[in-house]
């Protein structure tokens, strides 16, 4: 038996009204706000379901839900191509089905993995992409076709969750930036004048003994402060944005990448031939800081490998030095952590940044050799 709240008593008047009560109480969290919404829209459209959809890779999954369908509950997922929402996003305002079985649904997919009579959504669009619908659904047709107050009202609370979820990833997306501000603000304040000091100190040494070696170590501080301001320009001007993605050369660039970084002792050795979709400038400075780091850490006459994951889903960096301790792997890709004395602790935060920015994972493991492997997946 379909749990169907009845409409008799709400007006287009009044189910607007409610809406706006709703979504103005600040006290209210966004996903309480959506429950309410989909109570309301079950009651004023007397239908048995309303759900909120994300649809990601093809793939629908209900976010909230109100109602006793059993495949329409938080949690399900469903491949887009057996769903009604499929054709919602086809439409510039909401999709309204009267019956089903009688428009052209009976040989659906749709029809038959949901069974639904009586449909009505509308897209949810979030940052000009579409983050999915908000529907409202029945196992049986209704009596009269959907009216255009109803569909207006669907549409606006469709716009509604769109502006929430916009708000909520510029919010998240500026918290971001505060932290990689305040990240900023700790190095220069601490990191940089760490070396500042070293520098006056040993000049001070210099100018009172005249011996050489000071100015050695005053170079060394330097060229340390030179690494951490080329680490956080990167980090600050690029931060997880990409260019234009195209088709690049894996071992291309990997090769060409080295020029740049190797020692005269290091070796590498390219073992993909296998093109992908990238910004090729920012893969260029993930390899680079991968090979820098596997110097740093390997020291001067490491073997770095580069190669394909087993699986098809990306590729690796590995080298023979003396590997990551298994307990330091997930901080490895913090913030300014490193385990060398010299080094910036940035290199692999813009290795994660690069990849985040793709839509790749990054994993820190053990390579065959017992060095450090670092399996860049998601690839395509």
């Amino acid at each position: 038996m379909n749990e169907t709240p009845g409409r008799e008593d709400i007006s287009d008047l009044g189910a607007i009204r409610r809406m706006y009560r709703i979504t103005a109480d600040y006290e209210r969290s966004f996903e309480t706000k959506v429950s309410d919404l989909l109570e309301l829209g079950r009651a004023y459209l007397g239908v048995q379901a309303g759900f909120l959809t994300e649809i990601s890779e093809d793939e629908q999954y209900i976010v909230n839900a109100s109602g006793d369908h059993p495949l329409l509950q938080p949690g399900e997922s469903c491949p887009l191509e057996k769903t009604y929402c499929r054709r919602t996003l086809s439409h510039d305002g909401s999709l309204t089905v009267q019956h089903a079985e009688v428009e052209g649904w009976e040989n659906d997919s749709a029809y038959e993995q949901f069974g639904l009579e009586s449909y009505i959504g509308a897209k949810v669009i979030v940052d000009d992409e579409v983050y999915g619908t908000f529907c409202f659904a029945d196992t049986e047709p209704r009596e009269d076709p959907f009216t255009e107050p109803e569909s207006t009202f669907v549409e606006l609370m469709a716009e509604w969750v769109s502006y929430e979820l916009f708000q909520k990833q510029a919010t998240e997306r500026i918290e971001r930036q505060r932290d990689q501000l305040e990240e900023f603000t700790r190095v220069v304040s601490h990191d940089l004048r760490n070396p500042l000091s070293v520098v006056q100190g040993y000049l001070n040494l210099a100018e009172q003994t005249g011996d050489p070696e000071h100015f050695e170590r005053s170079r060394n501080a330097l060229d340390r402060m030179e690494s951490l301001i080329e680490d956080l320009l990167v980090l600050a001007r690029e931060g997880e944005s990409i260019a234009e993605t195209e088709s690049v050369d894996v071992g291309e660039i990997a090769n060409d990448c080295w020029s740049f970084v190797a020692s005269e002792e290091a070796t590498l050795t390219v073992e993909i031939d296998r093109r992908i979709t990238a910004d090729g400038s920012r893969l260029q400075q993930l390899f680079e800081n991968l090979f820098r780091n596997a110097i740093e850490h390997g020291g001067d006459d490491v073997t770095i490998r580069v190669g394909e994951l087993s699986d098809g889903s990306g590729f690796f960096v590995e080298d023979d030095g003396p590997g990551i301790p298994e307990a330091e792997r997930e901080r490895i890709l913090d913030h300014g952590y490193s385990t060398a004395e010299d080094g910036t602790g940035f290199g692999l935060t813009i290795v994660t940044q690069i990849a985040d920015a793709h839509g790749w994972d990054v994993a820190v493991t053990e390579s065959d050799g017992g060095g450090a492997r670092f399996e860049i997946s998601g690839v395509e």
